[in-house]
């Protein structure tokens, strides 16, 4: 990913609160001159007692296991992880200044990493229960799984479930940098009193720049 000096990522904490916050990944890898590449959204969750920063941190996931791209990932092989957070369309108009062209404010994270296709049942309910875990407590209502436990134990053979060890990341954190004070200050008021949810997201991430 191209990343100009203006929108490199101000910290490691800042790639890995959004992929925290927007952990649908698209997961990319390199198919046969044929079929050409692999694409495949899915849910990440990072593996239960990770911290620190991204080099060296497993992440989870899980696909169906009659996806082709499950048979095309080899344990080993290189996967590309791409994570979209808060964005939104820059209309001219909040520059108040001419000439002006409008523009994209948007934030992403790429992650590379070495797969490990899981194939032990035990271990394939323990990621998928980690992940009902994780997103229950950030974005469910704390459901309690304890009841489906025989369902997801029925459902488990058709889930290809797998570790992923990050060997890099860089982030895109585009949020008017590039615009003078005055100018940056108005996109975030603008955006902040908003009725769209992603401008006051992004509002808020301009707020917190350096």
């Amino acid at each position: 990913m191209f990343v100009p000096k203006f929108y490199r990522e101000p910290d490691d904490g800042w790639m890995t609160d959004l992929i925290r916050g927007n952990p649908l990944a698209l997961a990319v890898t390199n198919g046969s001159p044929e079929e050409g590449p692999f694409a495949t959204h899915l849910p990440v969750i990072f593996e239960p007692g990770m911290s620190g920063g991204l080099p060296g941190t497993t992440l989870l996931g899980h696909m169906n296991r009659e996806n082709p791209h499950w048979a095309a990932l080899e344990t080993g092989s290189v996967l590309l992880l791409t994570f979209t957070g808060p964005h939104s369309y820059v209309s001219p108009t909040v520059y108040e200044k001419t000439p002006a062209a409008p523009t994209w404010n948007f934030t992403s994270v790429h992650v590379r990493g070495v797969v490990e296709k899981i194939d032990s049942m035990d271990e394939t309910l323990d990621v998928v229960q980690s992940t009902v875990r994780a997103f229950e407590g950030a974005f469910g209502d704390g459901w309690d799984m304890t009841e489906s436990l025989d369902y997801f134990r029925r459902i488990a053979p058709g889930v290809g479930a797998f570790r992923f060890t990050v060997t890099g990341a860089e982030g895109m954190f585009k949020l008017s940098q590039e615009q003078p004070d005055d100018v940056r200050d108005r996109v975030q008021k603008r955006f902040g009193e908003s009725e769209c949810a992603y401008q006051r997201e992004v509002a808020g991430l301009i707020g917190r720049l350096p």
